[in-house]
């Protein structure tokens, strides 16, 4: 399956924007989904993660109350949306998927994702 970021873009404090991952090459129906994020100097963060199997979805950390995770299920695009989007945010960010992995409350591990899409980055001025 190959993955498509878009939605990134310059966004002031306060407002919101939209990620979308597009899937093509397969479907996305049996697979977990999760959103990522990196930061100059930082390691990759997992922020969210969806269970296209059931609908479940995980949002952790710092983002939390603010990000939300959805999923189009005709269009098999995974979204997610960013409210009251502060500078920490600004990192590049990017979506992976895997079939045998299934989102927990702790939220999505990189590691146990095995295909990428190239990021796209958000940069948040204050």
């Amino acid at each position: 399956v190959q993955l498509v970021v878009s939605g990134g873009g310059l966004v002031q404090a306060g407002g919101s924007l939209r990620l979308s991952c597009a899937a093509s090459g397969s479907t996305l129906s049996f697979h977990a989904i999760g959103w990522f994020r990196q930061a100059s100097g930082k390691e990759r963060e997992g922020i969210s993660c969806i269970n296209s199997s059931d609908g479940s979805a995980t949002v952790v950390g710092s983002v939390k109350g603010r990000f939300t995770i959805s999923r189009d299920k005709g269009k098999n695009v995974i979204y997610l949306q960013m409210n009251n989007v502060k500078p920490e945010d600004t990192a590049v960010y990017y979506c992976a998927t895997d079939p045998d992995y299934y989102c927990s409350d702790d939220g999505p591990d990189a590691t146990d994702f095995t295909s990428w899409g190239i990021g796209t980055q958000v940069t948040v001025s204050s």
